[in-house]
């Protein structure tokens, strides 16, 4: 597919992916069964938006190191925290999400990993200045809070309808704190060896209207999770989650339209 023609199916894809997340809520609102095939198309739709755009953005090659990099890593801190209730704390995945690879993680978790972890990535480009020592570093620290930005609305939105389950009652809605700490952690672990494997030139920044699609599709799933919160009655978490997400939003469509 042509440069051109995979960059104009991002906005169709992001209508369908945002339409998938409307689709989802109502689902799980109302019992309607036949409707939950969104849950694992919405990720596998945001997935392709993200590796449409990386690789328009960084070519095929380094696309896919990201992929690969943030699907191993993530799989694997996952997996660790199962087993051993380090990294995120004590928990466990239930069935809802799918089979469980090797007993312990569902497939579709690493998927949604690069969904997110790639426009964070992106944004953290643009917002850490081109000129910082160690810069790379910076982008993958600055990429890791971002991600970890979503998952405060997420992870208490995601444990309360029963997708995983806490085996302790943590300080944060349910969620321990060490929680957060293992979510930056494994995106920034994800960002370093993708920088080592992948080696890409930073800043790679120049087309800042292309690279708004992904804060779109970033700002389409934190909107769902902070909707679902509110639905759950979360609504503590709903407005932690706005007030962690929307500085990077707003920073990074900023940077961006500095530069269209």
């Amino acid at each position: 597919m042509k440069g051109k023609l995979m960059r104009k199916t991002l906005p169709v894809l992001l209508i369908a992916y945002a339409a998938l997340t409307v689709i989802l809520q109502y689902a799980i609102n109302t019992g309607t069964r036949f409707l939950l095939f969104a849950a694992p198309l919405a990720p596998l739709v945001g997935l392709t938006i993200a590796l449409i755009h990386a690789k328009e953005r960084m070519t095929w090659k380094r696309a896919l190191w990201l992929l690969f990099a943030t699907f191993t890593v993530s799989l694997a801190f996952e997996s660790f925290g199962v087993l051993t209730g380090w990294i995120y704390g004590p928990y466990h995945y239930e069935t809802k999400l799918g089979p469980l690879l090797f007993g312990l993680v569902p497939p579709i978790i690493p998927v949604a990993w690069f969904m997110m972890m790639y426009p964070s990535f992106v944004v953290a480009d643009w917002v850490v200045p081109e000129r910082a020592r160690v810069r790379a570093l910076w982008v993958a620290a600055a990429g890791a809070m971002m991600m970890t930005a979503w998952d405060v609305v997420m992870d208490p939105l995601m444990a309360a309808g029963g997708h995983w389950t806490w085996e302790v009652n943590g300080a944060y809605f349910g969620v321990p704190l060490q929680n957060f700490f293992g979510w930056w952690l494994t995106t920034f672990v994800s960002f370093l060896v993708f920088l080592w494997l992948g080696k890409p030139v930073l800043p790679q920044h120049s087309d800042g209207k292309f690279d708004q699609w992904v804060i779109v599709l970033f700002a389409i799933t934190a909107l769902d999770s902070i909707v679902g919160a509110l639905l759950h009655g979360l609504g503590g978490a709903a407005l932690a989650g706005i007030f962690a997400v929307t500085p990077w939003l707003f920073f990074g469509w900023t940077r961006m339209s500095e530069r269209e």
